[in-house]
């Protein structure tokens, strides 16, 4: 195998081998070129530091793996190299104030 094959943009950082997900390193903006295992794949967004992108394509309803543990499923398709955050991933856990659950979590005047 060719070791080019599996060669990810510096700025995308694995945090375990199990991971479909990587973590920018620095802000990514939109329209950069990015490789991502071999694949140069261009970002439809900009990408924020310590945000995450598709290490490859997640089917809807997929976990997300991050430091090889689950922390939510996306709940549409997802193209590798694409932004994952409150959009397009949902957590399986614990509600946040973003989310109707939450509410039930923390209080809210209407």
């Amino acid at each position: 195998m060719n070791g080019n094959a599996l060669h990810t943009d510096a700025r995308l950082i694995l945090l375990a081998p199990e991971d479909n997900c990587l973590i920018a390193a620095a802000r990514l903006p939109q329209g950069e070129i990015v490789e991502i295992e071999g694949e140069r794949v261009t970002l439809a967004k900009t990408i924020e530091l310590g945000h995450k992108v598709a290490r490859r394509a997640l089917a809807a309803q997929e976990k997300v793996l991050r430091y090889g543990a689950r922390i939510g499923h996306v709940s549409v398709p997802v193209a590798r190299g694409e932004h994952l955050h409150t959009h397009n991933l949902e957590s399986d856990y614990l509600p946040t104030y973003t989310h109707d659950a939450g509410h039930e979590f923390v209080p809210h005047q209407h």
